[in-house]
């Protein structure tokens, strides 16, 4: 490090005219536009671009003022171990049933009213968005409201981006309500001046409760009417997915020449027609269906375009199975040779349940396994956590999850050929065949929503008053300032490991890692942003160019710049560069420093304007139906409003 600032000293006396900025803010600068561009265009995840971060600001030491114990002070941040103590809570919670429950009530009070149906949705999921992480409580109601809208005919596009908002906002209720707001309860105790310490928990309680009280009025209001109904109210998910023309059912004939082939040359070949199911003798052959070899009188259930298939009815000489049926009844033809009676009664894919009719002859010729389970139609949503760095395609879910993807719905668009060559992204919503096992394993994963089914995981229901008791005191410690909130959050953590209601294993898979490699990673940058001076020189700007706007201008503009902001970066980054600004521009404007961080605080909480601003709004994306713009046709009117009333409601409790 030594050898190198003599070196930069030594090449500064050699230039003709001094830099512009000093050295230190530059190099900062230049940092921060490069972790800014990375995490808009995302060549790689936004937690890997974060410890990246890290180790260059560790680096470049000299100039970032950032040193090795600083830049992994992050790990062991009390924001970040809250933060990982909350999603292990949360998972608890959600481990009891709790929230099953309060679901099915939610359908049951919500009934046929639209009305009803929102106020229960924006009701159920944003108080609890206080107190539980949010993302598992939009988790577990996403599949709840797809089957209450299936029930109810309604579209499930007018109620999911008010469950995302709803929970979004709710957020704001408490400091543990989001990573956000106990980033910036740090960020604050570090830069808010000798006297300035963490966030209480319900520091901004009555503020958060008049944010979520305008959001839900907006939502069952003028939101209601702005949400758009990109999904039609349907009962299947077939219409869903448009996919009513694309699945069908063919024969193959006496003279076909695929008899003898394997399922997989089908599929090989360059047309876009995928074979997920085959039945033979009124037996349902789904499992190593590609290597079963093709029978005369077998009937395939193909996905495919009307071209594709009737090239292929003429190709390969199949014949659709209602023309089978219809000629045989009418007596215009004979049954296929190979085909039986059996084969009359077989319904093709359906949202119903299909039980296989039980034969005990099998095949000679083959060792494959028949499926004896319920296949069904089923509808899986991607997370962001898993899926936003993982390469992988239709094809490879499939072979992963022993299942038949047959159409992907990426916010409003449909993708339903060429899937085997897909690359799958988080939010994309996956129209899958597959039995009752793999759906079990599906529902496991915690990547994943299995969302076209109304079964539920069964839990121990005995544990809830444990499990709610064990958050209460998490709360009530914290609230009455017995403990920190890092050390409640943690006590609590090791109360659902000793109760039983969760196993360590459980809390590694609950913890978003993603969120806390990120929270790590850029708070070594919020460091070298206030020590290298870059702060101090963006707020002289920022001072000078804003001289004649009112405090309160000043701090609404804050307001909007940073949830403006949140829209392109993290939340977590927003915190971490604007925070530091925005309390240097109140201090040389002599005005309140913590109103303006609150404003920043809310702001980075309640990005509403893409669905790729936070995490719950991704979520919805796909199930949804929406197209990128919906989120801003919705959610700028919000974010407006919300300027104004949050702007006017820290004036009104901390005053300027």
């Amino acid at each position: 490090m030594l050898i190198q600032s003599l070196y930069f000293a030594s090449l500064a006396q050699l230039l003709p005219i001094e830099p512009p900025l000093p050295i230190d803010v530059l190099v900062v600068l230049a940092i921060v536009t490069v972790t800014l561009v990375l995490f808009v265009l995302q060549p790689v995840p936004i937690d890997a671009t974060a410890i990246a971060v890290m180790v260059a600001l560790i680096l470049l030491g000299s100039w970032t003022g950032v040193s090795p114990e600083e830049g992994v002070s992050g790990f062991s941040n009390p924001a970040t171990l809250t933060v990982l103590a909350m999603f292990i809570l949360s998972e608890g919670v959600r481990q009891t049933g709790v929230i099953q429950i309060l679901t099915r009530r939610m359908e049951s009070f919500a009934g046929d009213s639209e009305t009803r149906q929102l106020l229960a949705i924006v009701g159920l999921a944003g108080p609890p968005a206080g107190f539980v992480n949010n993302t598992p409580i939009v988790a577990v109601l996403i599949p709840a409201v797809m089957n209450l809208a299936r029930k109810t005919n309604t579209s499930p596009s007018k109620l999911l981006i008010p469950l995302s908002f709803a929970a979004m906002l709710g957020g704001t209720l408490t400091v543990i309500g989001t990573s956000t707001n106990l980033l910036a309860s740090d960020v604050w105790a570090q830069v808010g001046g000798p006297n300035a310490q963490p966030f209480s928990l319900f520091e901004f309680t009555q503020l958060g409760v008049i944010v979520l009280a305008v959001g839900i009025v907006y939502l069952l209001t003028i939101g209601r009417y702005l949400t758009p109904a990109r999904i039609r109210a349907s009962d299947s998910s077939t219409d869903d997915f448009g996919m009513t023309n694309y699945l069908t059912d063919v024969v193959v004939l006496a003279d076909s020449p695929l008899i003898g082939s394997p399922v997989r040359e089908i599929r090989s070949n360059d047309l876009d027609l995928d074979v997920f199911q085959l039945v033979r003798n009124g037996r349902t052959i789904v499992q190593g269906l590609q290597r079963e070899q093709i029978n005369a009188g077998d009937v395939l259930s193909v996905r495919a375009d009307q071209e594709t298939l009737m090239q292929v009815i003429e190709d390969e000489n199949l014949k659709l199975l209602p023309e089978v049926i219809e000629d045989a009844e009418s007596g215009d033809e004979p049954l296929p040779a190979g085909f039986t009676s059996e084969q009359h009664s077989w319904n093709p894919p359906s949202e119903s349940a299909r039980s296989d009719e039980s034969d005990t002859d099998e095949d000679e010729d083959t060792d494959e396994e028949i499926s004896d389970d319920t296949e069904a139609l089923t509808e899986i949503v991607l997370l962001p956590r898993r899926w936003a760095g993982k390469q992988s395609s239709a094809s490879d879910f499939e072979q992963e999850n022993d299942v038949t993807v047959l159409a992907v719905r990426r916010g409003n668009e449909v993708i339903r050929q060429r899937l085997r060559d897909v690359s799958l992204q988080s939010g994309d919503v996956l129209l899958v065949q597959a039995n009752e096992d793999s759906v079990a394993r599906l529902r496991a994963d915690r990547t994943i929503i299995v969302s076209g089914e109304g079964q539920w995981e069964e839990f121990d229901r005995s544990k809830i008053p444990i499990g709610i008791g064990i958050i209460a005191g998490v709360v009530g410690l914290a609230a009455l300032e017995l403990l920190p909130i890092v050390v409640s959050a943690l006590t609590g953590v090791v109360a659902m490991f000793f109760t039983g209601i969760l196993r360590p294993a459980d809390a590694y898979d609950a913890v978003d890692w993603d969120v806390i490699f990120l929270l790590a990673g850029v708070i070594p940058l919020g460091i070298a942003v206030e020590a290298s001076g870059t702060s101090d020189l963006l707020a002289d700007g920022i001072t000078a160019a804003s001289v004649l706007l009112p405090p309160i201008v000043l701090l609404g503009v804050f307001y909007l710049g940073t949830a403006l902001i949140t829209e392109i970066v993290s939340n977590a980054a927003s915190v971490v560069l604007m925070l530091p600004i925005a309390v240097d521009v109140a201090t040389r404007l002599d005005v309140n420093a913590f109103a303006f961080a609150l404003a920043v605080t809310f702001a980075a909480s309640t990005p509403l304007l893409t669905p790729v601003g936070y995490q719950t709004n991704l979520m919805v994306y796909g199930p949804g139906g929406y197209k990128f713009t919906d989120f801003a046709r919705v959610g700028a009117p919000l974010q407006l409003i919300l300027t104004v009333v949050t702007t006017l409601g820290i004036a009104f409790f901390w005053g300027l």
